[in-house]
């Protein structure tokens, strides 16, 4: 049995805003969280100007595959995170589900895609803050 938590993200096309996210939280939060992201309708490529934003963070998701929405990656997820997805998200009793509003990087340029991937950074730390307690006083 683990205590380790599991967050999924999710997106229609799983190419741009949930792949940024999942790529900052296994780089920020290590192997403490695991990391799930999938689409309502998955594109069947990651966007290339989401893969370059994330790529001057030094966080590679260039072999990522968008991924199709299953009830199970939901079932087996602690938290699930949706951004613009509707109503596509299965929703279970005891999950914790978030809806971030962030902009669709999909056809935007570098200089568009740079404050989206910003905030996800910012949201996603909040969140690691939340699932992952600091230890107590040194």
């Amino acid at each position: 049995m683990t205590d380790k938590p599991t967050v999924l993200f999710v997106c229609v096309h799983n190419a741009g805003r949930s792949q940024m996210a999942a790529g900052y939280l296994r780089a920020l939060a290590g192997d403490r969280i695991e990391v799930l992201s999938a689409g309502s309708a998955p594109k069947d490529e990651i966007n290339p100007v989401a893969v370059e934003a994330m790529a001057e963070e030094g966080i590679d998701i260039a072999g990522e595959q968008p991924k199709v929405l299953t009830v199970d990656a939901v079932k087996e997820s602690d938290v699930v995170i949706t951004m613009g997805c509707g109503d596509a998200c299965p929703i279970f009793p005891g999950k914790r589900y978030e809806d971030w509003e962030l902009d669709d990087p999909a056809g935007q340029g570098i200089e568009a895609v740079r404050p989206i991937r910003d905030e996800i950074r910012g949201r996603i730390e909040t969140l690691i803050g939340e699932l992952v307690p600091v230890g107590g006083a040194a």
